[in-house]
């Protein structure tokens, strides 16, 4: 759980931005979230430039991980949202401004640790400048 100086964490947050990808990183940030999701009063399943089948993602993108978050008594929404030439960390925190989340919940290092070091990435993004609590998982 990485807390940003000056905010104030909650493990009963009112809006949850999920960060999606459909890899296993995700799928585990969600289940370690998921005590805390069915309290919450409304997640957003979030989605940056998805393709149809690309990871797992199936022919409606999001509809699987937000039926499994129905299931368990989660009120989720599934935004779909065009990168716009903008990085997807940027992307991430433009749309929890957006809609006021109180926490993030992403997964941690997709790729390789090495890769990211030299290309960048979501992961090494939000760890260097977290601008809300931001719940990570591998």
């Amino acid at each position: 759980l990485l807390i940003p100086e000056g905010s104030r964490p909650t493990l009963k947050p009112k809006r949850v931005l999920i960060a999606w990808d459909a890899r296993l990183e995700s799928s585990r940030a969600v289940r370690e979230s998921l005590n805390m999701l069915p309290g919450a009063e409304e997640v957003r399943l979030v989605m940056v430039d998805p393709v149809e089948h690309q990871y797992r993602h199936g022919a409606e993108p999001g509809a699987a991980a937000a039926a499994y978050l129905a299931r368990h008594g989660v009120n989720v929404t599934v935004d779909r949202l065009p990168s716009l030439d903008h990085s997807v960390a940027d992307v991430l925190r433009r749309h929890a401004v957006d809609i006021a989340a109180d926490l993030m919940v992403m997964g941690a290092y997709g790729h390789s640790r090495l890769r990211e070091r030299i290309f960048g990435g979501v992961t090494i993004s939000m760890l260097e400048d977290p601008s809300m609590p931001i719940l990570m998982a591998r």
